[in-house]
């Protein structure tokens, strides 16, 4: 018994067996894992800098420990309330206009009876996503402009030009359309996906039963694909206050503060262009956490009231 036990290989033998056997995926997966640490989790030694009275001279260990001076700071700041309100209202409004929209394309796309109409629908549909925010951004403001092609298809209507990028009141809509444009077909892919993945058979037996299309996408499509969703909410959730700060600093300008001043924009000024290190740091680890509370909230409420969470 003994002498059987000794020849049964150990856990570390079974591991480096397992390695060798599996070699070359291990090395496919240590460039995707070094980027990972290296972008992901190397930063988050940074992160101490929100607690430090940081100076470059003195370096992070350097630097005096101040504790929670600087949040307490931004809580204090006159201008908090407009900033967390405008972040968070155009992060809402990302959920509430832009999420439901890929979801409603796929559906479409997935009752189009030509394959190739809907192939050639889809890849123009992706066409936007590669276009850089900058290009987009150009593009938005050439639109919109005085003397823009709006602006004469309203003149030559008998309207009045009007300066829509400069109007606080058109910016957080300015922001959600050219997203939902840029980013609806490749969104959509997900939800394209998991709709393969739903039962013919279901489909043959509401025809039997005389439903028809409309009700064969409330009752099987939908229901199939509902889990996906799900998942893809709480991350959306998890994520709210991460606005696009690339577009929203290239939209805005001086007179659209009023709505269009978000945390990442903020955190940008007082970090970079005012060289507030610790406080811009703080800042930002302030958002985080609002993220995460978003994150944990929607994951239980989805837990709770359905059978799809992340954990």
């Amino acid at each position: 018994m003994n002498d059987r036990l000794a020849l049964r290989p150990n856990a570390f033998q079974r591991w480096r067996k397992n390695i060798v056997r599996c070699k070359y995926l291990y090395l496919m997966i240590l460039l995707p894992l070094a980027w990972l640490l290296l972008f992901k989790y190397g930063p988050m030694y940074g992160m101490q800098v929100a607690f430090r009275n940081f100076r470059v001279r003195k370096g992070i260990w350097g630097s005096d420990w101040v504790g929670l001076k600087y949040f307490q700071q931004y809580l204090s700041d006159p201008g908090f309330w407009k900033i967390a309100r405008n972040t968070i209202v155009l992060g809402f409004y990302q959920v509430v206009f832009y999420f439901p929209i890929p979801i409603i394309f796929a559906l479409l796309m997935n009752e189009m009876r030509s394959k190739g109409a809907q192939r050639l629908e889809q890849n123009i549909s992706y066409l936007p996503h590669f276009i850089s925010v900058v290009v987009i951004a150009s593009m938005t403001i050439s639109f919109l402009a005085k003397d823009g092609l709006i602006n004469q298809m309203i003149v030559s209507l008998g309207g009045t030009a009007y300066t829509y990028m400069q109007n606080p009141n058109y910016f957080r809509f300015i922001y959600i359309s050219t997203d939902i444009w840029q980013e609806m077909g490749w969104s959509a892919i997900i939800y394209t996906a998991a709709l393969t993945n739903v039962d013919t058979q279901l489909y043959d037996a509401a025809v039997v039963d005389g439903a028809g299309r409309l009700q064969q996408t409330l009752h099987i499509t939908i229901p199939a694909i509902l889990p996906t969703i799900a998942i893809m909410f709480i991350m959306k959730m998890g994520g709210i206050l991460n606005l696009s700060f690339e577009k929203t600093l290239l939209l805005q300008n001086a007179l659209t503060y009023d709505t269009s001043d978000i945390i990442s924009t903020y955190v940008y000024r007082k970090g970079l262009s005012g060289s507030q290190f610790s406080y811009s740091t703080a800042v930002d680890m302030f958002s985080t956490i609002i993220n995460l509370i978003f994150l944990l909230t929607t994951n239980m409420l989805c837990r709770k009231f359905g059978d799809t969470s992340l954990w």
